[in-house]
């Protein structure tokens, strides 16, 4: 028997659960010294996407791993970046540092595929990216490199306004 409101999502289409898929990109065990011992947690960092255009991530900490991945996957559906394709890559290319990372992200022609490694290589796939290259300079770090890569694609512009600018700056000189 179905409630009355799952009839309604099913009618507006609020259902956002089935549209995402999630991929734990890193997990660790930290610990807290406390005065009986230590107490022993995990992080899981997890990249939330639809594959046209919508991506997020999420960091959770919990007892247990998959109460991390549940926590951090509820926090990356609320942090979606909205991703302005341009076919399958990306409008401009762009260079961001967030914290110790440096990412370069440029677009690629067709059939090039995904250039990219690690944590990045998981949003840029999950957001619907088919053609692009990306590099990760600086840290390593898969939380900082995270940051910085939704922090670029937060930062690019349309195509239609990248043109328009593009168009605008040799009439300037």
């Amino acid at each position: 028997m179905t409630t009355q409101s799952d009839n309604r999502s099913q009618q507006y289409g609020n259902n956002r659960d089935s549209e995402f898929i999630e991929r734990v990109v890193y997990t660790r065990r930290i610990s807290k010294v406390v005065k009986g011992g230590r107490r022993l947690r995990f992080n899981a960092l997890v990249v939330v996407g639809d594959r046209s255009g919508q991506v997020g991530a999420g960091l959770g900490k919990a007892i247990a791993i998959p109460d991390a991945v549940r926590k951090a996957t509820a926090e990356a559906k609320k942090n979606l970046v909205r991703i302005p394709l341009k076919g399958n890559t990306l409008p401009h290319d762009i260079t961001v540092k967030k914290a110790g990372s440096i990412v370069v992200i440029k677009p690629a022609g067709e059939g090039t595929g995904i250039k990219a490694a690690g944590v990045m290589r998981a949003v840029l796939e999950l957001g619907g990216v088919r053609n692009v290259t990306g590099k990760s300079l600086g840290s390593r770090n898969p939380i900082n490199t995270i940051q910085a890569t939704l922090e670029a694609l937060r930062k690019l512009k349309s195509p239609q306004t990248s043109t328009e600018v593009s168009q605008e700056s040799p009439s300037e000189n």
